[in-house]
């Protein structure tokens, strides 16, 4: 059984304060011979591909990475600035061993982290992760560290954007194009930058109004992208767009907005693309893949268009991993991380919109149009700061109290979830009911009970 208390790694990859641990220069060069003693195999030379967000961070982090795998004989190529699905595209096109992308999400500048995937181009599992976490743990010496005639060599390759536009633009239907649409857009001044424009205006599409795409190392996430919807809201509204698409930091979560600005929530996007996908013939294993925190509403309507909704963990890697299994193409997480696994190995928002952009198009809607599937059940998410937020759910005063709450929820036919964050100190809680006034006071009472053990 895997131990729930590995010191690196949470829900998406090692996260936190950039040059504090564990995202230190020589933490992440420990990391990096760590995940090459676990993925060398024989004596052939071996490849890692290594993608970076915008962060100024990412200058630090990368070198030492790159040092690393060097030590022992890696080959290391350079992506630079790139989403984290263009990486695990290249990982597989290139035939590496396996790829790394440092980058924090949606976080703020003064985070980063690192995400892991294997030559296959999908993330690793807890228990590799676990394995790689103990080979962080022992003696340099004895990860015998290559000869000096075998180092590894670095080189940046400079076509990588161009590589990943063409493989995002192959996703997209080949007899529609997008000309007539007009679309406002938000790289969260991170990874996308160079990548998300052309896709659209490739396709033919009228971009009316791009922000994001200034860069600087301090502001990716910053009042833009993904997690902050206020600013592409606004743009969209004012410059007469059909729709606006924004991404977060590291391009693997999509955000839709309405002509009239309105944030169309992500249950709608999986809904709207596995009724595409069920019309047209095109939905593997009968069944939607997401998380604990999808919907009930979701779920309901799926039922009604004869589709199973299969839930998992928090985690996009969980979704994929459960996807696999199920022999499932779509999945998703209601935070707009969207898996279309007929074309990609993980949530990427550009597949994700132009999969959006296409029903739009074939069908002549409005993306507003996608809110009208169904109602939502109400549904609401605190966050609360604490410390020593994994532990503290594991006291008995904690669950006791956590258990009684839920049951109050569920006698109304509700649901409480309450969890540890894998990306921040914070405990979320999750509360869903009809009784939207129950709702409210049982998610008071779940804080205030947290706050108090």
């Amino acid at each position: 059984m895997i131990s729930s208390t590995r010191q690196y790694f949470g829900t998406d990859g090692m996260r936190g304060i950039a040059n504090r641990s564990p995202i230190t220069p020589s933490l992440v060069l420990c990391l990096a011979e760590a995940a090459a003693t676990f993925f060398r195999k024989g004596k052939k030379r071996h490849r890692v591909v290594i993608g970076k967000d915008t962060r100024l961070s990412g200058y630090m982090l990368e070198p030492a990475l790159t040092a690393g795998f060097v030590s022992l004989g890696f080959d290391v190529t350079l992506v630079g600035p790139m989403p984290t699905p263009a990486v695990a595209m290249l990982t597989r096109s290139m035939r590496a061993n396996l790829g790394v992308v440092i980058s924090a999400s949606h976080n703020p500048y003064c985070d980063n982290g690192i995400k892991l995937f294997g030559a296959d181009g999908f993330k690793l599992d807890d228990r590799s992760e676990q394995r790689i976490e103990e080979l962080m743990h022992e003696d340099f010496s004895s990860r015998k560290r290559v000869k000096p005639e075998r180092l590894g060599r670095a080189k940046r390759i400079e076509d990588a954007p161009g590589r990943y536009i063409e493989f995002v633009k192959n996703s997209f239907p080949r007899e529609i194009d997008l000309k007539g649409l007009k679309i406002a857009l938000d790289c969260a001044n991170g990874a996308a930058y160079r990548v998300m424009p052309p896709i659209f205006r490739e396709l033919g599409a009228e971009i009316v109004r791009q922000i994001g795409v200034n860069p600087d190392g301090t502001n990716i996430n910053k009042e833009r992208g993904a997690a902050f919807p206020k600013k592409i809201s606004q743009i969209t509204k004012e410059s007469g767009a059909d729709l606006g698409i924004a991404v977060d930091g590291d391009a693997d979560r999509l955000l839709v907005v309405s002509p009239q600005g309105k944030v169309i929530d992500g249950n709608h996007l999986l809904a709207a693309i596995a009724n595409h996908l069920s019309e047209s013939d095109e939905m593997q294993g009968g069944c939607v893949v997401s998380t604990i925190l999808a919907n009930f509403g979701l779920e309901r309507y799926l039922r009604g268009k004869n589709i199973g909704l299969l839930r998992t963990d928090v985690g996009d890697r969980y979704v994929v991993e459960r996807m696999r299994n199920a022999n499932c193409n779509l999945g998703g997480e209601p935070s707009g991380h969207i898996v279309l696994t007929d074309y990609a190995t993980t949530g990427d928002a550009l597949v994700a919109a132009l999969q959006v952009c296409a029903i739009i198009a074939r069908n002549g809607v409005s993306v507003d149009s996608f809110e009208r599937l169904f109602d939502l059940v109400p549904q609401r998410t605190l966050n609360v700061e604490i410390a020593n937020h994994r532990k503290i759910l594991l006291e008995a005063s904690v669950q006791d109290s956590v258990a009684k709450l839920q049951q109050r929820l569920a006698s109304k036919d509700g649901r409480l979830l309450v969890r540890a964050s894998g990306t921040e100190s914070v405990v979320r809680i999750m509360g869903e009911c009809e009784d939207e006034l129950l709702l409210s006071d049982t998610l008071e009472a779940t804080r205030l009970a947290l706050l108090a053990a």
